[in-house]
């Protein structure tokens, strides 16, 4: 194992302390702190020392895929890490997002080529699932609720512009791509005097406080009606959200640990100034009711969780550990990502030992043994999901 330097992506709906805290730097930061990156991401990949000169992952991946992979892995994944470990501090809400399947990845990045780079959905050939475990209670909306509750939210705002798509939702999920059609297509000028309409709705309840809150920040947006088509999910520290392909989903607040197959493939559906593809998004979305997009820790052995999830491109593992007992071994595939999140850990796999501090994170390659955690803290293990 070796130290991982990560980067802090400074996206405006950043937290100005979350990350700084976890760091044990000053509060508050200089400017936003949205995301610590720990991966092989070509766009901000995490380093390593050599001889006092900080080494892309990505170019160590490159030039020994099979010592920091593995065979297995290239053989299925090819030379570059297939996940990217996050941590994310949102004191804002983030753009409402889907992300395509395999399929539609592959498909997608072959057709764009011949299209304009403005125009560009799918920027390469993978899908990009996501699995975020709260730190702090945290605040999202993840996939379809129940239509029919989603259109009695919106029928109580009184506004005659909705009835249609009240109309679509009471046809339960077959009028679910209608009603987001809709919302999503209405002009300019139309949306905006439908935003004033419903927030001078003198209308109560979480659904009225949402749309408030969230045109407040993106006024006249479309995305602040499609959310109330949504699961809007309150998590409590340890509980996770899983968000496969299709799945509608945006972060509203809060901090966790993601972890996603690494790929920079986005098909957003407002909140949001960036382009938004219409068609394309109602292409990949799936439009199923979510009944519980809550995903809670199982229980792996002593001292260890993980959040199941079906992929092999990502597994992820939680690790507590105690200074008088004998520390927690994880045989896991191929190469390891550690963050350290609280206490002082050791981390060992047989190839090389190091110290982590809150905040700090190591790697080993495919070519260490099992991982072995001890000292005192909580960790988050981030590895290849084959079996």
């Amino acid at each position: 194992m070796e130290l991982l330097y990560g980067p802090i992506r400074d996206y405006a709906w950043g937290s100005r302390s979350a990350i700084a805290e976890l760091q044990g730097r000053p509060v508050p930061s200089d400017g936003p702190e949205a995301e610590l990156w720990l991966g092989a991401h070509p766009g901000a990949p995490a380093t390593v020392d050599r001889e006092g000169t900080r080494v892309s992952l990505v170019d160590l991946l490159v030039a020994e895929p099979d010592h920091w992979l593995g065979e297995r892995i290239v053989g299925r994944f090819g030379t570059r890490l297939p996940f990217l470990l996050k941590v994310l501090a949102a004191d804002a809400p983030l753009s409402l997002q889907a992300h395509p399947d395999p399929e539609q990845a592959r498909a997608g990045h072959e057709a764009d080529a011949a299209r304009a780079a403005g125009e560009r959905n799918y920027v390469d050939p993978y899908h990009k699932p996501e699995l975020l475990v709260a730190l702090s209670p945290m605040e999202a909306l993840c996939g379809f609720r129940d239509p029919a509750v989603s259109a009695e939210a919106l029928a109580r705002f009184g506004v005659p512009a909705l009835a249609p798509v009240v109309a679509a939702l009471r046809d339960g999920t077959a009028g679910l791509r209608e009603a987001v059609r809709t919302l999503l297509t209405w002009p300019a000028a139309r949306r905006a005097g439908l935003a004033e309409a419903v927030l001078a709705a003198e209308v109560a309840g979480p659904d009225a406080q949402l749309a408030r809150w969230l045109a407040a920040t993106y006024p006249a947006d479309p995305g602040v009606l499609v959310a109330l088509l949504l699961n809007h999910v309150r998590l409590d520290p340890g509980e996770g959200i899983w968000m496969p392909a299709g799945n509608l989903h945006a972060y509203l607040g809060g901090t966790g640990v993601e972890i996603m197959a690494a790929s920079d493939n986005v098909l957003r559906g407002g909140l949001t100034p960036k382009r938004i593809d219409v068609d394309e998004l109602l292409r990949v979305l799936r439009f199923e009711v979510l009944d519980d997009p809550v995903v809670r820790p199982q229980p792996v052995s002593p001292g260890v969780v993980t959040w199941p999830v079906p992929v092999e491109d990502f597994a992820l593992h939680r690790v507590t550990v105690d200074a008088s007992g004998p520390g927690v071994r994880l045989a896991l595939p191929g190469p390891r990502v550690v963050l350290c999140r609280t206490g002082k850990l050791s981390v060992d796999d047989g190839a090389g030992a190091v110290t982590l501090d809150p905040g700090q994170a190591a790697v080993g390659t495919a070519a260490g043994g099992a991982l072995v955690v001890g000292g005192e803290g909580e960790a988050y293990v981030a590895s290849c999901g084959l079996r």
